[in-house]
């Protein structure tokens, strides 16, 4: 391997994505047991790795000059091979920074929480003291000096200001995670979370929903890329790659979600867009039709709403947990509210907004099999499609027309 990642478990990295986007070498991802950590170290069969979950403090002691900086954090992100010796950098340190400069989240004489304790919690702990934090707070789920049971938080420290999430929850495969109750912090201004997979966790999400400033850790994960590969290579980057990374990593891995009302198009314009954009197409009644085996009519005849239903947020749960895609949704799709937080983890949601008289029922959509029930429909949806959506698209024009207005807000 000449340059990599190295962790426990990879299978949500998107490290090999960011760093072909930063310079021409080959960079591979690599799982390792922790009992193989030494042994892999001191083969140095390498020219230059990165260092994820949890080995960032373990490498410590296995190298043979670690930058000043990154040894008063006490984590290691970046090990660098030269001639024979490893040198130890901390480049994450300069992705979080740039992570909370990129929302404009003034840190300076702010009351911060901490949610995590391992190495990354370091350097978040470093970051923030150099931006002038007041006061930092630790919460962890295990009892380790210094920090706080949740239980102490909720007691006594709803006052902070910002929240930091340097913890895996929340992170692929257990997307459905969330640190902290947000609710329970009436002064709350800003969240950071170094998840990156996916895009927007559930702890982003709430953030917004509350109206504060919140970002994932996408940024931070492309910015820290391209000061690892400074060291790697020896030379000096332009920071305004940090961006054109951001921006061509989150175009290959977000999702396009398509929902409105049955015969508004989201099939016929999802097919179209998966050809401009290149994303694979995914509906996710065709999906649901081959998990229960049978057509829609059929099984809500045979089960009724409230178990498709059920199947429905299954398979939401399922596809939306995947990246690059074009997904087009049920018409009832967004009457659950978790299914759009689901979807919206990692993607943006569209709302095909198609006039009334425009629409056509049909005998297989047991829902709105008439006019009659369409305008029902119609009139019990509408509301829900505007609060559900990203962005709300004129639906009433050509296939071409809406896939193009579609991929001209993707694309901004």
């Amino acid at each position: 391997m000449k340059y990599g990642v190295i962790g426990e478990h990879l299978k949500h990295s998107f490290s090999k994505e960011i760093h072909a986007q930063i310079g021409d070498y080959q960079y591979e991802i690599k799982e390792i047991e922790p009992q193989n950590l030494e042994a892999f170290i001191k083969e140095r069969d390498f020219l230059g790795i990165n260092v994820t979950i949890p080995y960032k403090e373990k490498v410590i002691p296995m190298l043979d000059y670690v930058d000043p900086a990154a040894l008063s954090i006490g984590a290691v992100n970046t090990v660098v091979n030269r001639d024979g010796k490893l040198y130890g950098y901390n480049t994450d340190y300069s992705g979080m920074k740039a992570l909370s400069e990129r929302i404009g989240l003034e840190i300076q004489g702010k009351k911060v929480l901490v949610v995590g304790t391992g190495g990354t919690s370091k350097t978040a702990t470093r970051v923030l003291k150099d931006m002038g934090a007041k006061e930092i707070i630790y919460v962890s789920n295990i009892d380790i000096p210094g920090a706080f049971s949740y239980e102490e938080v909720y007691a006594y420290h709803t006052d902070c200001e910002i929240i930091f999430n340097t913890s895996p929850v929340g992170m692929y495969p257990k997307n459905d995670g969330i640190p902290l109750k947000l609710e329970c912090f009436p002064e709350l201004e800003g969240v950071l979370d170094v998840v990156y997979n996916p895009i927007r966790t559930n702890l982003v999400q709430k953030a917004h929903s509350l109206g504060k400033k919140a970002e994932g850790g996408l940024y931070m994960l492309g910015a820290q890329a391209v000061y690892a590969s400074e060291h790697f290579m020896s030379s000096k980057l332009n920071k305004e790659i940090c961006d054109k990374v951001y921006k061509n990593v989150l175009s290959g891995k977000d999702n396009i979600i398509l929902v409105g009302m049955p015969s508004s198009g989201k099939t016929t314009v999802g097919k179209a867009l998966s050809q401009k954009t290149g994303k694979a197409f995914v509906d996710t009644d065709d999906e649901i039709v081959k998990k229960i085996g049978m057509s829609i009519p059929e099984y809500f005849e045979k089960y009724g709403e409230s178990e498709f239903r059920r199947i429905e947020s299954e398979v939401i749960a399922e596809v939306s947990s995947g990246n690059n895609q074009i997904i087009s949704t049920g018409g009832g799709a967004v009457l659950n509210p978790d299914n759009v937080r689901r979807l919206k983890q990692n993607g943006n949601v569209y709302f095909l907004d198609r006039d009334l008289e425009h629409l056509c029922p049909t005998g297989d959509r047991p829902l709105s099999s008439n006019m009659e029930a369409m305008k029902k429909r119609y009139e019990e949806r509408y509301h829900i499609y505007c609060a559900s959506c990203d962005v709300r698209v004129d639906g009433n024009g050509t296939v071409e027309e809406v896939a193009n207005l579609i991929y001209e807000a993707w694309s901004k």
